[in-house]
């Protein structure tokens, strides 16, 4: 295996939202994750599509030559890793300029490298959400409860040096 590299930094899905944002936010359509194409999702269904995983703030190393994407244990420096959210979500990019900002426009170009089990790489590809997503069973412990969520076991960048994620690489949760 060739040597690999870090693509750009971990990816913060759009949809990070926290429990204020969450609760200001207009009345979703119902099982519009069904029915609305991503693009033509409301802010607060875009944002709504976000398991709580935290497995986008995992750093990923890409193969340069095949293409294939690992996880890794390492998590950003702003990962609440018992919430599994940004710490600094609105002012991340202050922080973590290489945070990449998922958008229905450049979906197509980052799903590859997002998590297996997110809802954004899932709706992108025509698959369905998982009957533990959030949006389909009402509570936000379920992703936790299903066990495919990060919480309890990243270890933070700054203790881990670059050209040591390689030995970090983990199995996806799923």
């Amino acid at each position: 295996m060739s040597r690999p590299r870090k693509p750009g930094g971990p990816t913060r899905a759009l949809g990070h939202p926290n429990a204020a944002r969450r609760a200001a936010a207009p009345a979703l359509r119902p099982r519009f994750w069904e029915t609305v194409p991503l693009a033509q999702m409301r802010p607060a269904e875009w944002e709504a599509l976000c398991d709580g995983c935290g497995k986008c703030c995992l750093n990923k190393l890409e193969d340069a030559d095949t293409g294939q994407v690992e996880l890794t244990r390492v998590a950003c420096r702003l990962l609440d890793d018992a919430t599994c959210r940004c710490a600094h979500y609105e002012t991340r990019k202050q922080f973590v300029p290489e945070c990449v900002v998922l958008t229905p426009g450049n979906i197509g170009d980052i799903a590859y490298w997002m998590p297996r089990t997110c809802a954004y790489r899932l709706l992108h590809e025509g698959a369905p959400l998982p009957e533990w997503h959030p949006l389909r069973t009402g509570d936000p412990q379920s992703v936790h409860a299903a066990g495919v969520s990060v919480r309890g076991w990243t270890v933070p960048e700054f203790e881990v040096a670059e050209d040591e994620f390689e030995d970090y690489i983990i199995e996806e949760p799923t």
